[in-house]
């Protein structure tokens, strides 16, 4: 079993930090939240690399929200329910798509600058979005100019303290109750961080993956933290691979956004073909989760690694206006997205599930709250829609201090409980088991599964389970811990879920099964169950 504790300590012979509201990780979800707790209390922000470091800051497409007249929340709430395969909750649905608006207005007037066109709004089209609503910023740099907006604010801030470099290793609970952190600093130093209240944002879990859009920060370690505190992870079956990324020798999987399909890109096979026809009317701008299956199924029909998008018909002014990063980025590599087909391959994106979260952004731990990709607000369902995520973390970012401005002080110590002890052994390269890890989860945990599969896939992954009986010490170990973690809960309900919806195939239960699988999988540690979704709209 996962130990509640990754290291054994004394809270007693450590130092101590108090402060109102502690913010663990960045992006657009910790410097939002981070930004509007400190209008009112103090606030430490915990960041394990730096304020830059983010998949908010890797984000091309943009945001998503009803800004158009021509649009409506209606139009956005049924988008985003069809894309969510009959998994979403239709209260945060709601909750979205009306204080969406509102939230893009705080990002202005925190000094994110969207792009315009004859002085109104350049709004795109992304996939499974009936209208345009995509707001972006230098064309394909939305995440970078909300990040710069946000930190250069962040640090203007007198009530907000900003510890760079430093690890969370795990929660402080006591009796179902968050107290803090206990953090690691960068000479290895340990400190309790207390806190009135605590908001995970530390972003998905991308490197459980070989082949990712995330960053190396993406470790689910919010995710970990938040299962050995005892809060309860849910959906974390549904992984979103985006169906683009570059897929190049030598290049990383640059994300190729999906807004150059949005703004007419085709993808062709290695024969050259135009396939999307042949799997949804939508082509293209089908989900997500559709067209990457389409191209997996293409690759392995034409037994290539690859297949094409094709923009070389759009003219050349509208490709290095509207997409100058991935332009440029594409041309380091010798690839003109002019005049080239560029070869992209699915990788992995996005996870839908994570920890579960009422409406205003609270756990199930008290005083714990989660924001952005490491929650699970009910807002995805089976896969998200296109630049939802953005508006996901600024809205339930402003309900997380609206809960947090009521919440009474805390007076009681936590007493910590230890399990076990920690035994020395020799450990294979932290590097070498985390790259065993990745492969075991492509294989198995990937696009398409089966039964067979993920149990093999859940075998393997458990004979790594003794490096949590080990002395750990390094951030590395952490981060490995924390990924093992992540990947047993995923492969788990991954082979339970016997059907196919959204960002989880079966290849053996290939079809949607509304009347037994409309419901989520959560788990909590020391037990686990189904739940059911009661509303069956």
């Amino acid at each position: 079993m996962i130990p509640r504790y990754l290291v054994d300590v004394d809270l007693t012979s450590i130092p101590h930090k108090y402060t109102d509201v502690i913010v663990i990780g960045a992006g657009i979800a910790g410097l939002f939240t981070a930004i509007v707790a400190s209008e009112h209390k103090k606030v430490l922000m915990i960041t394990k690399k730096s304020l830059l470091d983010s998949n908010t800051q890797f984000a091309q497409g943009g945001i998503a929200a009803v800004i158009s007249d021509d649009d409506s929340p209606d139009f956005h709430m049924q988008d985003t329910m069809i894309a969510g395969a009959g998994l979403c909750s239709p209260e945060a649905v709601d909750v979205l798509v009306h204080e969406g608006p509102n939230g893009v207005k705080d990002l202005i007037r925190m000094g994110t600058q969207f792009d315009l066109e004859n002085g109104v709004f350049a709004l795109t089209k992304e996939g499974a979005h009936s209208q345009r609503r995509i707001l972006h910023a230098h064309g394909d740099a939305t995440g970078a100019e909300i990040v710069r907006a946000l930190s250069e604010r962040t640090k203007l801030d007198p009530n907000i303290e900003l510890w760079d470099d430093h690890f969370v290793i795990d929660l402080v609970t006591d009796g179902g109750e968050c107290y803090g952190a206990l953090v690691q600093k960068p000479d290895g130093q340990k400190v309790f961080v207390r806190g009135n209240a605590t908001i995970l944002c530390s972003g998905g879990a991308g490197q459980l993956y070989r082949y990712t859009t995330n960053p190396v920060i993406a470790t689910g370690d919010g995710i970990a933290i938040a299962y050995r505190a005892g809060a309860h992870i849910q959906d974390v079956e549904f992984i979103q691979f985006h169906p683009t990324a570059l897929s190049y020798p030598g290049a990383p999987r640059f994300l190729i956004s999906e807004a150059v399909r949005g703004e007419g890109a085709y993808l062709r096979n290695i024969k050259g073909e135009r396939f999307m026809e042949n799997y949804h009317p939508q082509l293209e701008l089908a989900p997500r989760d559709v067209v990457a299956r389409a191209i997996v199924t293409e690759m392995e029909n034409t037994k290539s690694t690859f297949v094409y998008i094709d923009f070389t018909h759009e003219s050349e002014e509208l490709i290095r206006h509207r997409f100058p990063t991935i332009y440029e980025f594409c041309l380091k590599y010798g690839l003109d997205l002019n005049t080239d087909w560029i070869p992209v391959a699915p990788a992995a994106h996005y996870m839908m599930g994570g920890v579960k979260t009422d409406l205003y952004g609270e756990t199930s731990v008290h005083r714990l709250f989660a924001c952005g990709e490491v929650s699970s607000t009910g807002v995805h369902g089976a896969n998200r829609l296109a630049s939802n995520s953005l508006s996901e973390a600024i809205v339930f970012g402003r309900r997380i201090i609206e809960r947090i401005m009521n919440l009474a002080p805390q007076t009681k110590k936590p007493v910590l409980e230890f399990e076990r002890p920690r035994i020395e052994i020799a450990k294979q390269a932290i590097v070498e088991k985390k790259l065993k890890l990745q492969k075991i989860m492509l294989r198995y945990v990937g696009l398409v599964r089966t039964a067979n599969g993920l149990q093999k896939g859940l075998d393997e992954l458990s004979r790594q389970l003794p490096i949590y009986d080990t002395h750990m010490s390094k951030r590395e170990e952490y981060e490995f811990a924390n990924l093992l973690t992540c990947a047993l809960l995923t492969t788990e309900a991954a082979l339970r879920r016997e059907e196919s919806r959204g960002g989880h195939y079966r290849e053996d239960f290939p079809q949607r099964d509304d009347q037994h699988w409309k419901k989520h999988i959560v788990f909590k540690r020391g037990e686990d169950r189904v739940e059911e979704w009661i509303d069956h709209v």
